[in-house]
């Protein structure tokens, strides 16, 4: 009698209430996600077949907003045959590495001196009003004085990305350096660590969120400082075919560029996404975000 009594108390494996909770917050968080993906596209498909209805229809001008169907004719064309400029593949890496470079020295100057004043009080007292002027500076205007200071090769793009990348990662990271938990690095030093230590093992990591919401920004930045200083002068790129379109009044030429243009972007975006994931793990998911 015990035996029957104890096995009929005993719960059926997998049929907990929280697994049956989890497996339900599971299947929610998909079917939100299918919902999302699902209305993201239709709204796509809205936008594009609405523009596309309002050239033909002569509603707007053909020749000045093109239509998705031309747009993507121009994108097969430079694909299977590449552009006056070379082959497609060809522009799309020129740009690519100009703002990858960029963004990447961008960021490392940009991470090294923000924890750098945000640690260093006497540092930031000094040199901060300067950063600030130089923050408030239009920094794209800075682009045709690093053509003229470095030519038409990838080094005035670089330095125009650079600029563009520089302050909002370093603005995060001496945010993050300065919104460290006090009592974190207090015990750090109860425990006998040194400055260095407190920097790289208490600061760091606690800067990170801080600095990964910047790279999200940061590499669009880029991109848009090597596409203005190609646009301006270059012997490559995409911001070149941007420009040679233009000068030829060849609008879908135009719209095929800026649609590669965020191609890259939403690749690299999902990029960083997944880095950040993977990073913050142990961060808890907040509402409506799937982790």
């Amino acid at each position: 009698m015990p035996e029957t009594i104890s096995a009929t108390a005993a719960p059926a494996v997998g049929k907990t209430p929280g697994t049956e909770r989890s497996r339900a917050r599971a299947r929610a968080a998909r079917n939100r996600a299918i919902l999302v993906q699902s209305t993201r596209a239709l709204v796509l498909l809205g936008v594009i077949g609405l523009w596309e209805w309002l050239a033909r229809a002569s509603v707007i001008d053909p020749f000045n907003f093109s239509m998705p169907s031309k747009i993507w004719e121009q994108l097969k064309q430079w694909a299977l045959h590449g552009t006056a400029q070379g082959s497609l593949w060809e522009q799309i890496w020129y740009t690519l590495y100009e703002a990858l470079l960029g963004w990447g020295i961008g960021v490392v100057a940009g991470v090294v001196l923000g924890i750098a004043f945000g640690r260093i009080a006497f540092l930031a007292d000094v040199l901060g009003p300067y950063i600030k002027v130089l923050n408030a500076l239009p920094r794209i205007v800075l682009a045709p004085i690093f053509l003229i200071w470095f030519g038409l090769g990838p080094a005035s793009k670089v330095a125009s990305a650079v600029v563009l990348v520089f302050f909002p990662v370093f603005f995060n990271a001496f945010q993050g350096a300065r919104e460290v938990d006090r009592n974190l690095v207090a015990n750090s030093r109860i425990l006998g660590a040194s400055n260095r230590q407190v920097t790289l093992q208490v600061v760091i990591p606690s800067a990170t969120s801080w600095i990964f919401t910047s790279l999200h920004v940061s590499f669009g930045f880029a991109l848009i400082g090597a596409i203005v200083g190609e646009y301006i002068g270059a012997t490559k790129g995409l911001g070149l075919l941007v420009s040679s379109s233009q000068g030829t009044f060849n609008a879908a030429g135009v719209y095929a560029a800026m649609v590669i243009l965020a191609v890259v972007a939403l690749l690299a975006e999902g990029l960083l996404t997944f880095l950040e994931k993977r990073l913050f793990r142990w961060k808890p998911a907040q509402p409506g975000e799937d982790r």
